[in-house]
C-alpha cells in the first residue's frame, strides 16, 4: 500500500470522527473542519513519517488541536491590535471597473496574476516581485507582457458581455 493509499484509508475512516473532537474543543464547526484538514495536508507533506506512526489519529488530533490553538491565539492578537488603532477606515464599494479587473484577473494563469497582483496592486518592483515568487526577474516581465495582453483581451471581452445585456 502506498503512503497515499494509507493516509487516505486514515481519512476516510477518521475524518468525520476528528472533526467531531476538535468541535468539541474550539465550538466552532467551521474552525474545527479547517484544522483537521490541515493536519492531514501535514502528513500529506511527510507521508514516510506519517507512516510509521503507530497512533496517526492520535497524532492527526493532536495537530489538528494545535493548529485551532494557534490560530485562536493569531486571531486574540488581531483583535487586541485592532482595538488599539481603532475601527478601520471606510472602504467604499467596489466600482464595476474594479470588478471588471477582478473577474478578469481570476481568469489568469496563476503565474501572471500573482506578477501582475504583486507588480501593479502592490506596487513592488520586479526585483522584490521575482523574490517573492522564487522566479527570475525575466520570467516576471514575461508575466507581466503576457498577462497585460491577457487582461487587455478579458477586460474587452467583459465589456462588450455588458454591454450587450443593457
Amino acid at each position: 500500500m502506498s503512503n497515499a493509499e494509507h493516509i487516505g484509508g486514515i481519512y476516510a475512516g477518521s475524518f468525520q470522527r476528528l472533526v467531531v473532537q476538535v468541535y468539541a474543543v474550539t465550538g466552532d464547526l467551521a474552525e474545527a473542519h479547517e484544522a483537521v484538514q490541515e493536519a492531514f495536508v501535514r502528513a500529506l507533506t511527510t507521508p514516510k513519517r506519517f507512516g510509521r506512526l503507530q497512533n496517526p489519529e492520535a497524532w492527526l488530533r493532536h495537530v489538528a488541536i494545535n493548529v485551532s490553538r494557534t490560530r485562536h491565539r493569531r486571531r486574540r492578537m488581531l483583535e487586541v491590535l485592532l482595538r488599539r488603532i481603532g475601527p478601520p477606515p471606510d472602504v467604499p464599494d467596489p466600482n464595476p471597473q474594479h470588478i471588471a479587473l477582478m473577474a478578469a484577473l481570476r481568469r489568469l494563469p496563476a503565474g501572471q496574476r500573482h506578477a501582475i497582483a504583486l507588480h501593479y496592486l502592490a506596487d513592488l518592483p520586479i526585483d522584490e516581485v521575482a523574490l517573492t515568487l522564487g522566479v527570475s526577474t525575466g520570467t516576471v516581465k514575461s508575466r507581466l507582457s503576457r498577462g497585460r495582453v491577457a487582461l487587455a483581451v478579458l477586460l474587452t471581452d467583459l465589456n462588450l458581455d455588458r454591454s450587450q445585456h443593457v
